[in-house]
């Protein structure tokens, strides 16, 4: 556990990720965690209970970085990741040698994306602020990607709604969407969106019990929406 010098408490774990070497993520302690003293945040549209997610490693996550690790790495790709939170996938494309894109919208992603390449001796990595509502500014996510990826994203209709227009504006004419979702419900809605964008969708269960799947996953009932786009 480390001391909270800026107001909130963390922890370090190694991550095993098969295809990869072992990462050592720093982490929010807790869900517990809570430090907003200008307001930033909630500038954001984060609320105090929300402000923590970021900050965690969630199974969804684990399946989306194991993923890309057993993915062929191919030449002139970029992939975008879209709410990244801790990054878990992108730290694992990156060390791989993929042209990998982080992107959030929490104040706190950035830097905590910058500590976790220190811990595992990785150089720089790209980030941007990547709120989906329409917006443009010199941090934001500008241009288009053959591979954009998230986990756990759908987890409102606004939310949904939102993300689907985000992925209109920055997924190249052929593309490929992963999300991993943990079943939250909003689906219906984000496959319209996606049809409307010329995507085709393919489902994977991706239900297990406790130590069956990723090892940085816990018992996890849900599944990886595909998306494609010829071109």
């Amino acid at each position: 556990m480390a001391p909270a010098a800026s107001g909130y408490l963390t922890k370090q774990e190694r991550i095993a990720v098969a295809g990869v070497a072992d990462l050592q993520i720093r982490s929010l302690l807790d869900r517990q965690q809570f430090f907003d003293p200008r307001g930033q945040a909630e500038r954001l549209g984060i609320s105090s209970a929300g402000w923590p997610l970021f900050g965690l490693l969630w199974p969804s996550g684990a399946f989306l970085a194991a993923r890309l690790a057993a993915r062929p790495l191919r030449a002139g790709e970029r992939i975008l990741e879209l709410g990244c939170g801790l990054g878990l996938a992108s730290l694992v494309g990156h060390r791989r040698g993929a042209d990998v894109t982080a992107s959030d919208h929490h104040p706190l992603a950035a830097g905590f994306l910058r500590h976790n390449l220190r811990l595992n001796g990785l150089a720089p990595m790209t980030y941007r602020h990547g709120p989906w509502q329409a917006g443009s500014g010199p941090r934001h996510v500008t241009g288009r990607y053959d591979l954009l990826i998230g986990s756990d994203l759908l987890y409102d209709r606004d939310a949904s709604a939102a993300l689907g227009g985000f992925i209109g504006r920055h997924a190249a004419p052929a593309a490929e969407v992963w999300i991993v979702d943990p079943d939250r419900g909003n689906r219906a809605g984000f496959h319209r969106q996606m049809a409307a964008l010329g995507f085709t969708r393919h489902e994977l269960r991706l239900d297990h019990g406790p130590g069956a799947g990723p090892p940085a996953a816990a018992a996890f009932k849900g599944r990886m929406l595909t998306y494609l786009r010829a071109g």
